[in-house]
């Protein structure tokens, strides 16, 4: 190639790169250079028409594949995060100038049609469940009065696009609109936040249909090749109003488009206002990892540093806390907290929900900032829909915050309200209740009595979830105990046939922590066959089978249930004395029991007392009423002869040896015929 200038040869090189990533690498540059007197753009320009022509009967789909028996193979070492050109200045016009007819579905899109509509679908179902704060929602601009009054034919043609984007209804319709129109990249950026917006409202069974016809409509084609080439020059805020819906609507994250606004996005992201940084950051939120999306979260996570002192808008701060994610360093995210602390005043009843969202993405408890919006939530409870309850008790769980007053008072908005929940979304409040470890006794009490009216309501995955609850919460309605009971028993046996051996272990495993034992269920489970295949399986699955059985064999031996006659206990019962600290006390204070190897002392003369440290986890949050495994324990030992003596763990820990004495002496001292209570009232709130 003939000798140029360095700004030529820059030229040179930015065209080449364009035309070697359309062609894959995969070009020869000898028939390019004709004569020695083409000029340096020429040759660039001659390049890319070859480019394009070559290009010109791939499959629009997959145009960067190589073609295999047939079909396409897409290279995966050709994937767009790896090296995107941008467009600028001239070589944008010189290229639209030369695309012609050519499909422009390849600068857009890389995968398939289905996967990207999956994908999509996805965004919009995830949108019901975890609500947007208005900052983050594409909203068109106002129209005043005197703009409304006066809509006729001689009005602006801006003006006139916005009020009938307004009036669509449907993604196909805005893309008809935008159709009309010559479209700048302000109204580009507002058509793809409408498309969006009008996705949400259609029903989700009708949502793949539609998304469908927006991947086909050829206006949508037009409009992603126009952010590509637009991209360089477009506004901080068009630029991120534009690749938020795009990636809502499931467009590739490789796809050039995506890439290009990525790569736009860093160029100018000191430039950011506080409004184009925090729909910035609702967007990477949603993004998988790749070079462009990890560059642009370490940018963030620096600008954060630097502007967290004058950010005035909660939902952008709260964004930049999502962003900077779980890897932010601790200094970071400790400065994010006091700026959160400052503005407290101003959190409204959405933003205190969704700081425990904010929260928990972040990995960081604060529990000063949790309960402030714990407070706005429970003086507002009324307010709070399905979906936003179970994001907080979801983020509670996440970040172990087990507060007694908001966990209280969610059950009694829901014990008001019972008949407005559906069956399901009651059994979700208590399957989230149970991994929270708290108890709402009244409500579940309320339901029990709701399953044993209408035992057909359950579904084989809903008595898993109901047998699940009521043993680890160690809970049953104490007047209606039988019944309830009796009611479980009589759906599993309705299931029995269709139930897998596993559901099957699981269900009896529940009901023997209950101190249930159902006879047929029992029969089935311990036969032969069904106790082969359980033991068949192997890792970490056949650990847990293990322990399962073993926990019915020793409900079986201890608790000795009637039809203990009729069944065959696998072994493993009980063996002796339980594997804990065991002290004999006299039947009183005045008397003396000492045992000695000539003279043992009998059961008749004394006390068998077993000492049990154990951790606040073991009880129902805000209670004593201890969790199933430690109730089974505890009525176990009395099964055998033994009272129990529960010693506070974690206030151990915190005693000098001599008060640590004291403490052990003063509970061993007071037993005599019941389980002490050994938690005062502020180690039972568990907090």
């Amino acid at each position: 190639m003939v000798a140029c200038r360095q700004p030529e040869l820059v030229k040179v090189k930015l065209l080449l790169s364009d035309a070697l990533y359309l062609l894959d690498g995969n070009i020869h540059l000898c028939w390019i250079c004709e004569t020695a007197e083409m000029t340096t753009c020429e040759y660039g320009n001659r390049l890319v028409r070859w480019a394009l022509l070559l290009c010109r009967n791939r499959s629009q789909w997959r145009p960067f594949g190589s073609r295999v028996m047939g079909g396409w193979s897409v290279q995966p070492n050709m994937w767009l995060h790896t090296r995107v050109p941008c467009c600028h200045g001239v070589r944008c016009s010189r290229m639209l100038s030369v695309i012609g007819d050519i499909s422009v579905v390849r600068f857009y899109s890389q995968e398939d049609t289905g996967s990207c509509v999956q994908a999509a679908s996805k965004n919009v179902e995830g949108s019901t469940g975890v609500w947007v704060s208005q900052s983050l929602e594409h909203k068109l601009p106002s129209q005043d009065s005197q703009i409304e009054h006066h809509l006729d034919a001689k009005a602006e043609p801006q003006v006139l696009f916005h009020n009938e984007l307004q009036s669509c209804r449907s993604p196909v319709d805005v893309l008809d609109l935008c159709e009309r129109y010559n479209m700048t990249s302000k109204q580009i950026s507002y058509s793809l936040g409408r498309i969006w917006d009008t996705l949400k409202t259609i029903p989700e069974e009708q949502r793949s249909y539609q998304l469908q016809l927006v991947y086909e409509h050829p206006t949508f084609e037009k409009l992603c090749l126009r952010l590509l080439l637009d991209s360089p020059q477009m506004k901080h805020g068009n630029l991120v109003y534009s690749l938020l819906p795009l990636v809502r609507l499931g467009v590739s994250q490789r796809s050039r488009v995506v890439q290009t606004l990525l790569r736009a996005a860093q160029e100018n992201l000191n430039d950011f206002d506080e409004r184009s940084l925090s729909v910035l950051a609702s967007t990477l939120e949603v993004m998988q990892r790749c070079q462009n999306v990890d560059a642009l979260k370490n940018g963030l996570r620096l600008l954060t540093w630097k502007r967290v002192t004058t950010i005035k808008n909660v939902e952008t701060l709260q964004s930049l806390m999502r962003c900077v994610g779980k890897d932010a360093p601790m200094k970071l995210k400790r400065r994010l907290e006091e700026k959160a602390l400052s503005m407290a005043d101003q959190f409204t009843l959405p933003n205190s929900q969704f700081m425990f969202i904010t929260l928990a993405a972040m990995n960081f408890s604060s529990k000063p900032l949790l309960d402030i919006c714990r407070n706005k939530m429970i003086e507002n409870i009324q307010g709070i829909p399905f979906s936003r309850l179970m994001a907080v008790l979801k983020a509670c769980k996440a970040l172990q915050y087990r507060d007694h007053l908001m966990l209280s008072a969610i059950a009694e908005h829901l014990e008001s309200t019972f008949d407005m929940w559906s069956h399901k979304q009651m059994v979700t409040f208590l399957l989230n209740f149970e991994d929270l470890s708290f108890c709402p006794t009244s409500l579940m009490d309320a339901k029990a009595e709701k399953l044993i009216g209408d035992c057909g309501s359950l579904t084989k995955r809903d008595l898993q979830s109901v047998l699940k609850v009521y043993s680890s919460l160690n809970h049953v309605p104490q007047r209606h105990e039988k019944e309830f009971l009796d009611c479980l028993t009589n759906v599993l046996e309705s299931y029995l046939p269709k139930m897998t051996q596993l559901e099957l272990l699981r269900s009896v495993y529940f009901l023997c922590i209950l101190g249930h034992f159902p006879l047929a269920p029992l029969e089935k489970l311990l036969s032969e066959e069904t106790l082969h295949e359980l033991l068949s399986k192997d890792g970490a699955q056949r650990t847990g089978i293990e322990q399962m059985l073993h926990l019915v064999g020793l409900c079986l031996h201890v608790d000795c249930p009637p039809l203990l006659r009729s069944v065959t206990v696998p072994p493993g019962g009980v063996s002796g004395p339980p594997a804990h600290c065991v002290i004999s006390l006299p039947l009183t204070r005045m008397e003396d029991c000492t045992a000695t190897r000539e003279e043992p002392c009998t059961p008749k003369q004394c006390h068998r007392l077993a000492v049990l440290t154990v951790s606040p986890s073991s009880f129902c949050v805000g209670s004593r009423h201890p969790r199933g495994m430690l109730a089974l324990k505890l009525r176990h030992l009395k099964a055998l002869g033994f009272s129990p003596v529960l010693v506070p763990q974690r206030e151990l820990e915190h005693l000098s040896p001599e008060k640590r004495d004291e403490l052990l002496r003063s509970l061993v001292l007071g037993v005599r015929d019941e389980v002490p209570s050994v938690f005062d009232g502020k180690e039972a709130q568990g907090q």
